[in-house]
């Protein structure tokens, strides 16, 4: 991944920085990510994306804020894609969760690294324990939100589906980590079907 000579041939100093960063960011992805690797160091991650430490401080305080700003970028693509599949579902309650929980699960199952950085990883890692209790709180709050608009005055009042919500989803990051380790015995399809069931259950009165 080493810069070639006239890469940033014609690119503003802005779209230059937004390069590095974007790099430097794919390459904490692959080096944390990476099963069975090396620890992440400022150096690897430098290494991986051919840039120089300079550069490193250019885009991040210290190498947790570099791990932040991964973990941050992975839920903003679960947040996303899942509410856009919910959203754009045909049918019932049943088939929109279903859509939202598949695109959640899909990311973090279809690339392994997003799945091992988000949920196994990050709670290694002392300085960064708040911040994975933070996103998963955050997660639970759009699943009661969600919950709130599918199911309307069936849906738990706020306390309630916070708790429910609360559950699910730390049931949800369990069976992902699961399956990343290999203890589970199941398919990525058997965890949205599991956890569809669960939300359908647990999510109203």
């Amino acid at each position: 991944m080493a810069v070639k000579a006239g890469q940033y041939r014609g690119m503003t100093a802005e779209q230059r920085r937004a390069d590095r960063h974007a790099r430097l960011l794919a390459a904490t992805l692959e080096v944390w990510g990476r099963e069975g690797g090396p620890t992440v160091t400022m150096t690897r991650i430098c290494a991986e994306a051919g840039l120089t430490e300079r550069y490193f401080y250019e885009s991040f305080a210290g190498l947790d804020a570099a791990l932040k700003a991964v973990m941050d970028d992975i839920a903003a693509q679960i947040a996303d894609r899942s509410v856009a599949a919910l959203a754009a579902a045909q049918g019932g309650p049943t088939e929109r969760v279903r859509a939202g929980i598949g695109a959640f699960v899909e990311i973090l199952t279809d690339d392994p690294r997003k799945g091992r950085v988000a949920i196994v990883e990050s709670v290694s890692l002392d300085a960064l324990r708040p911040h994975r209790a933070e996103l998963l709180r955050q997660f639970a709050e759009l699943s009661a939100r969600e919950a709130r608009e599918l199911y309307g005055p069936q849906a738990w009042d706020e306390r309630e589906g916070r708790l429910a919500a609360t559950m699910f989803i730390g049931g949800v990051a369990e069976l992902v980590t699961g399956w990343l380790e290999g203890t589970l015995e199941a398919t990525p399809d058997d965890i949205v079907d599991a956890a569809t069931h669960h939300f359908t259950a647990t999510a109203h009165r």
